[in-house]
């Protein structure tokens, strides 16, 4: 039987591996009793990690979200992919916090891990912009979102480009996306009883937030209309492609978006986002979405749909051998 501390370790690993685990199936995978399970659970609890338990002859244990980030286990795949997505973080806003997170990674890696985590180089080589993008506010953009997905109100400074002191503005939240190399948040302006968009480094977020309020309706139902209709010709630059669709990509939207520059990209989570942008043909769209290397799934138009789907045929079709195998590289 194995020792209380790894089998505690190999508990936690089942935990985090799945949703729910059934007391009966924990207890055989460890090769103990149910018995044992619950009193496991129990002292990983004492530890700080948040074990529900579901009562009941379905029920089980699962890892819920907690007050604090409890210590976490990898194992080595998942180490390797941790340092190369921290080194090739392309925002300057989190570059620094990338650096302390992936030193502390290696600080506690066994001599093996460590030796692969040093062989990596990746640089990120972010094209030129416009202009210069300005420090990007994690814990603002947080709160910003907390806000959208509560329906709370916000209270905010907001300083505008033409001014020198700060607006007190009350605000209805309702999307933040990112328009080139600036985020901005969409929301019901409370005092001019009108929509508005407030670039969010130029804004100072109060607390508390305010009360709880019924989203509204988009002009037109859709966020790509609206925001281009703001900026369009802000630039002296017409932004109507005559080719438009809509993808949601399985990255962090702060990736996204200095290799969007005429499009919206909106975060739905940590690591998803929605993009709303556009190109001169369905083909260059379709083909200019592909390059992000990551899961993606086409919203609309169907015409992006084709191009999508007549890119594949195209790749596969270049990708097969006269006697029609895959041609696969050797080794």
């Amino acid at each position: 039987m194995q020792k209380t501390s790894s089998r505690l370790l190999a508990l936690l690993s089942l935990l985090q591996a799945r949703p729910e685990w059934g007391g009966d199936d924990l207890a055989e995978r460890l090769e103990v009793t149910v018995r044992t399970v619950r009193r496991d659970v129990d002292r990983l609890r004492a530890l700080g990690y948040p074990v529900a338990t579901d009562k009941g002859p379905g029920g089980g244990y699962r890892l819920r979200p907690g007050s604090q980030l409890p210590p976490l286990l990898f194992d080595d795949e998942q180490v390797i992919a941790l340092a190369i997505a921290l080194q090739s973080t392309a925002h300057p806003a989190i570059a620094q916090d990338a650096d302390r997170a992936l030193a502390t990674i290696r600080n506690v890696l066994p001599p093996r891990l460590r030796q692969r985590i040093d062989a990596l180089h990746v640089t990120t080589v972010r094209p030129p912009e416009p202009e210069a993008s300005p420090t990007l506010a994690l814990d603002l953009l947080t709160t910003v979102s907390s806000a959208i997905q509560r329906h709370e109100e916000l209270r905010l400074d907001y300083t505008p480009q033409t001014e020198t002191a700060p607006l007190r503005r009350r605000v209805e939240p309702h999307h933040l996306v990112a328009w080139r190399s600036h985020w901005y948040l969409l929301a019901w302006d409370l005092d001019r009883d009108d929509w508005r968009t407030f670039r969010t480094d130029r804004m100072t977020p109060r607390t508390p937030t305010g009360p709880r309020f019924s989203p509204r309706q988009v002009p037109g139902g859709d966020i790509s209309t609206f925001i281009t209709s703001r900026f369009r010709g802000s630039d002296g630059t017409d932004l109507a492609w005559p080719c438009q669709g809509e993808v949601t990509l399985d990255l962090p939207a702060a990736e996204v978006i200095p290799h969007v520059a005429d499009g919206i990209v909106e975060p739905l989570g940590p690591t998803r986002c929605r993009i709303i942008t556009g190109s001169w043909s369905w083909t260059a769209l379709a083909a200019g979405l592909g390059r992000f290397d990551a899961n993606l799934r086409v919203i609309g138009p169907p015409a992006l749909r084709q191009a999508c789907a007549t890119l594949a045929r195209r790749y596969a079709d270049a990708t097969t051998t006269e006697s029609g195998q895959l041609d696969t590289p050797d080794g």
